[in-house]
């Protein structure tokens, strides 16, 4: 029967994450179905285990040969079984769920890596900071061929404007071709990062991003400078509206984009803090 409830509060945990709507704190939502088809198996199974107690329990011999083999098993070794299964569930069902932020880009170590470094490297083992990185799922060609077409779409208009639903590819379409977009008026929100900043004036504006899944998340977005010394802190939510340029990063060792800052303002943390990269 202890199985059986197992299997019942792991129905109901997949189920709250689509009620509650913390399932998009996990995974991107274009896999949700994914947790659909594990509700409809726990539900099956947990029905399944309940049908085999029930019929077990009219038959006194197999309930005693099933009690025995369970008894066979060494204590440590059940505990064992059982933790495996009820560990996730009462770290999911009661601890809070947190929403990454700056703390997470401090105690990962915030860097930069220019495309040539990215080829060189592990790409899997690799936590991704400003520059979303998406080529490892792509062949070369086809991951080319993406980028142009991406290129085409901003670049076709005057001014680029980055939203939940492109975000992602914007920061990864400048990254790539940041030639093609300077003096070009851009405009983003964001969580403020000083990280290293070498004047008050510059900080980072940040969003996390997810391609798949929470584990290969990162903090993507730009260094912007503003026309005046700024007293923003870590993790303040902000809509930043400038002329893209680059500079050479001495903390980075790396020239990068950055926007030279001609409005902004304050703004509530989005409903969503999140950003997707769509297909």
């Amino acid at each position: 029967m202890f199985r059986a409830v197992v299997l019942m509060v792991f129905t109901y945990f997949f189920w709250h994450l689509h009620t509650s709507g913390n399932l998009s704190k996990y995974i991107n939502m274009k896999y949700e179905y994914i947790s659909y088809i594990a509700i409809f198996t726990f539900a099956i199974l947990t029905i399944v285990q309940i049908y085999n107690v029930a019929t077990d329990s009219e038959d006194k011999h197999c309930c005693d040969h099933s009690h025995e083999h369970e008894k066979d098993k060494p204590l440590f070794w059940r505990w064992i079984h059982y933790g495996i299964f009820i560990f996730p569930l009462m770290t999911g069902l009661f601890l809070p769920i947190a929403t990454l932020d700056s703390t997470l880009v401090k105690s990962k170590g915030f860097s930069f890596q220019t495309i040539e470094a990215v080829e060189a490297s592990d790409q899997y083992a690799q936590t991704q900071y400003l520059r979303p990185d998406t080529s490892v799922y792509y062949g070369k060609e086809g991951y080319d061929e993406l980028m142009e077409e991406e290129l085409k779409k901003f670049t076709s208009k005057e001014s680029v404007v980055l939203k939940d639903d492109n975000f992602l590819k914007g920061m990864e379409t400048i990254y790539n071709f940041p030639g093609e977009f300077m003096n070009k008026t851009i405009e983003f929100d964001g969580f403020s990062f000083k990280g290293e900043s070498v004047n008050d004036r510059q900080l980072f504006v940040l969003r996390f991003g997810v391609i798949h899944c929470v584990a290969d998340s990162g903090a993507f977005g730009m260094l912007v400078e503003f026309p005046e010394e700024m007293d923003l802190q870590d993790d303040e939510w902000i809509h930043v509206k400038g002329t893209l340029s680059s500079v050479y990063y001495q903390p980075f060792k790396a020239t990068i984009p950055f926007l030279l800052v001609e409005e902004w303002h304050s703004i509530e943390e989005p409903k969503e803090p999140y950003t997707y990269r769509m297909y």
